[in-house]
């Protein structure tokens, strides 16, 4: 890959990327092509060749993905399923017909086995049972690993597959419904922390509302208060955290450094399991986690976890051996990142 590469991303106002899209412009790649889904339907086949045909990209990052929290991917299962295959499909077998040079497809540590050993390694994909709420998402992401693979060993392609912990960074999801642990813990205790200021007019800014009854009323709704913030479970589950901007520096560093030959030993007779895992390798718990937030943020109030809720998974923590040994280690601590996420929050 050389700086005037046609470079496709798929997905590119998400929060992977726009990260690979900053990452890229910031090494002078000046070829990259970007479509937005009005644009460009990723889960219509004839709209993918027609693109595929006219623009003709030598490289392509897929991280178009449809992505929820546990809620969303619970009740939207079919949308889920559906979305991310069509998506996977449609790109990856395109970019075989038209001679794409190298492909990486981002998918997700939710494709390893609910009861996974710690810290997961790449061999522990398909040993046992999918946490449920997540399954459909989970098996067309392991549908698109086993696809790369596939189109490797009988085309001969360049196809790469990285699975990513849980992410996080400028432009992630803050809304308190859909939003993944970290932004939501970030929006949470900053709003519980203005109201405890009594500040009503930022209060309403942030919520785009007129009337603070409503704003409390509303708040309440998801456990915040000027002097307490419920968050779900007990706190005792332990999360892995990777800045967005570490993940994109990992993604170009693979496409630009590395091959397919080089996610698997060939002294294996069964090519398998060749996606590579990308994280820190280091996990923090829930309650630490919100602990560091509530500090960060200077709010001044209680966290008050609910027990009633569930928990989920005790630990997720990926084994970043691998990806250590093909020459990439991440940079960013997550204290620093948290207060890098919090200022960019406060900013937009």
């Amino acid at each position: 890959m050389n700086k005037e590469s046609k470079i496709y991303i798929a997905g590119h106002r998400g929060l992977v990327g726009s990260a690979l899209l900053e990452n890229l412009k910031q090494k002078e790649f000046n070829n990259i092509i970007t479509k937005t889904h009005k644009e460009l339907d990723l889960t219509n086949q004839n709209e993918v060749s027609e693109f595929f045909s006219s623009e003709k990209p030598e490289f392509v990052f897929l991280a178009a993905a449809k992505v929820g929290g546990i809620i969303a991917n619970n009740v939207y299962r079919a949308d889920f399923i559906y979305a991310n295959l069509m998506i996977q499909n449609n790109v990856i077998h395109q970019s075989y017909k038209h001679g794409v040079k190298k492909l990486l497809f981002l998918g997700s540590t939710c494709i390893y086995p609910k009861n996974a050993p710690q810290p997961m390694k790449e061999d522990y994909l398909l040993t046992d049972t999918l946490e449920y709420t997540n399954e459909p998402y989970a098996i067309a992401k392991i549908a698109g690993i086993k696809m790369c693979e596939s189109y490797n060993l009988q085309y001969g392609t360049n196809f790469i597959s990285v699975m990513p912990t849980n992410l996080y960074g400028p432009n992630d999801n803050f809304d308190l419904e859909k939003s993944h642990v970290l932004p939501a813990l970030i929006r949470k205790i900053h709003l519980a922390k203005l109201l405890n200021e009594n500040n009503i007019e930022a209060v309403l800014k942030d919520l785009d509302l007129s009337n603070i009854e409503d704003a409390k009323a509303y708040l309440s709704s998801f456990g915040v208060s000027e002097n307490s913030v419920e968050i779900w479970g007990s706190g005792k589950p332990k999360r892995e955290f990777l800045w967005s901007k570490d993940m994109a520096d990992a993604c170009v560093f693979i496409m630009e450094n590395r091959d397919f030959k080089d996610t698997f030993s060939e002294e294996k007779k069964e090519i398998r399991n060749t996606h590579i895992n990308i994280g820190t390798g280091e996990d923090i718990s829930i309650k630490e986690l919100a602990e560091k937030i509530k500090s960060i943020v200077g709010f001044k109030g209680e966290l008050i976890y609910n027990t009633e809720k569930p928990d989920g998974t005790l630990r997720k923590l990926t084994d970043v051996s691998k990806l250590n040994a093909l020459g990439w280690k991440h940079k960013m601590e997550l204290k620093d990142g948290i207060n890098k996420m919090y200022e960019w929050y406060r900013n937009k």
